[in-house]
């Protein structure tokens, strides 16, 4: 019984780590990309063609 709870609690604390790093990392790329919008007109879809592009010109 006190193994299972150990890894229980393991288990939770890593998850609680990767959530809060992904909630992290979602909330700087959200703020990026309203800087852009705000600052100089560049919308989400203007990036993700961006990135299209790069790729198929690094696949060339």
């Amino acid at each position: 019984m006190l193994v299972a709870l150990i890894i229980a609690w393991i288990v939770f604390t890593v998850l609680v780590k990767v959530i809060k790093t992904s909630v992290k990392n979602a909330l700087i790329i959200a703020a990026v990309i309203v800087l852009l919008k705000v600052g100089y007109g560049i919308g989400p879809q203007d990036i993700w063609n961006h990135i299209v592009k790069l790729t198929h010109n690094l696949r060339r």
